[in-house]
């Protein structure tokens, strides 16, 4: 699950290839500085450790040294690493007044050429990884007890994603068999033990479901004697769960089925935190002039104030104000409504503003502030929630992460009004598949898919 790919992640393959970057990467800005002013300054040597301390979480969530990345997919992520982490380092000069310390002409010939030095290091390295890892697994002939969905679904994923050489599946007295599973049932339980000695089976995965603990506690003692790995994937598709994941506690194994990422993943929350502020800084002074001309057009086309704020949840449920420029008159919000299709209420700047998504834009202030992140579940009127609690499944968890100015959901085409039940229902799905999947990389291709949404037909 999601703790043990991370741990995964972070194995001798990552530090590996890690390791040799780093010192590439150091002994580049080292040469660059020294030819250019003859020395070694001390701001460059904290450059070099700010990057080492900074790579860390970066590269490894975005699983640039995963080894069962293809060479084009591990560079392209290379390159993403590489441009976050550049951009990291750039937001903290600006914040510490450091930048004019540094040479333009080292900086930007250390950016080009350390990427093409990693990328030189990465290719050679991640083929030997991906050889070792390929003849370990071919060594691997693996076997599933079970037939139902849960079965069929763990075969599909070793074979297509771990390249697991798999012989099928072995059913129970008791469990149903689909008709249309793609993975063929070669025998029941009388015939475990010969098939896992005839065909040397190494792993022995039991895809069963948990009111089948007393048969699974019996095959793992009668299977002591035989030379093979025994793993239960226990079958939890009946609950709704949240960022699941497997650790143990004091040496017992423990299944985590409700868990927030930023308090299960510090350093993916510290990431996430300095891209969101980084990010939403630089938005704010590119877009200070269209900020500013905004402000001024809807004080002088409508009476009232500039900003609108609005009490919403955030995370973990706390209430919080979200700004967005005003695009309504003053009228008695005690009801909260969502606005509609010529709503008689939007004036005619906002019902520009709101199609273009310009008056969203203050968020990167509530981003700024900590109480936002760019991308999260958006965040819904405390008198919606109040509504939905109840009527759909898990639909407060969604805030067990800070709410985002865009989201799966809205790039997925779930924006704008949800008058229906069913479209309310999709959202929280999807808002809790990007909760469940949350990487910086999926971050960074949310707000990349973005700019692209803004002019959707739903949007008023």
């Amino acid at each position: 699950m999601r703790r043990a790919q991370t741990l995964s992640g972070r194995g001798l393959t990552f530090w590996l290839q890690w390791l040799t970057a780093n010192v590439a990467l150091t002994l580049l800005l080292v040469t660059l500085a020294n030819i250019k002013t003859g020395t070694i300054d001390p701001h460059y040597r904290i450059l070099v450790i700010v990057t080492l301390f900074g790579s860390v979480p970066v590269y490894s969530l975005l699983q640039v040294y995963y080894k069962q990345h293809g060479y084009l997919i591990g560079l392209a992520r290379l390159l993403g690493a590489w441009l976050v982490l550049l951009a990291g380092l750039t937001a903290l000069a600006f914040v510490t007044k450091t930048s004019e310390l540094y040479s333009r002409e080292v900086i930007l010939l250390w950016a080009v050429l350390g990427f093409a030095a990693q990328a030189a290091i990465f290719l050679p390295l991640h083929k030997l990884a991906r050889h070792y890892w390929q003849e370990q697994q071919a060594q691997r002939t693996s076997l599933i007890v079970g037939t139902g969905q849960l079965a069929q679904e763990l075969a599909d994923r070793l074979v297509r994603e771990r390249d697991e050489p798999m012989l099928g599946l072995v059913s129970t007295d008791d469990e149903p068999q689909l008709d249309n599973g793609l993975y063929p049932i070669i025998g029941n339980l009388a015939h475990l033990r010969d098939l896992i000695a005839t065909h040397r089976i190494r792993c022995l995965y039991l895809a069963l479901p948990l009111a089948a603990a007393e048969q699974i506690e019996s095959l793992y003692i009668d299977l002591l004697d035989a030379s093979v790995d025994v793993i239960w994937i226990p079958d939890l598709n009946s609950l709704m769960l949240l960022n699941q994941s497997v650790s143990e506690i004091g040496g017992l194994p423990a299944i985590h089925l409700n868990e927030s990422p930023l308090t299960a993943y510090p350093t993916a929350a510290l990431s996430k935190a300095i891209m969101d502020r980084s990010l939403a800084l630089l938005g704010i002074l590119l877009l200070s002039p269209l900020l500013l001309g905004v402000a001024i057009a809807v004080k002088v086309t409508s009476p009232g104030p500039v900003l609108f704020k609005q009490q919403r949840h955030g995370w973990n449920g706390q209430v919080i104000k979200v700004w967005k420029f005003r695009s309504m008159r003053v009228h008695d919000d005690r009801e909260v409504k969502q606005a509609t299709r010529e709503d008689p209420r939007i004036t005619p700047l906002g019902r520009f503003i709101r199609r273009t998504s310009i008056d969203e834009l203050p968020q990167l202030f509530n981003v700024l502030q900590g109480r936002m992140s760019l991308v999260g579940p958006r965040p819904h009127a405390v008198a919606h929630n109040d509504y939905y609690t109840g009527k759909i499944a898990a639909y407060m968890a969604r805030h067990r992460i800070k709410p985002g100015i865009t989201g799966l959901a809205q790039i997925s085409g779930y924006r704008g009004e949800t008058d229906t039940l069913d479209k309310m229902e999709r959202r929280v799905e999807l808002d809790l598949q990007y909760i469940n999947n949350w990487s910086v990389w999926l971050d960074i291709k949310i707000l990349i898919k973005t700019p692209f949404t803004l002019l959707g037909k739903d949007i008023y």
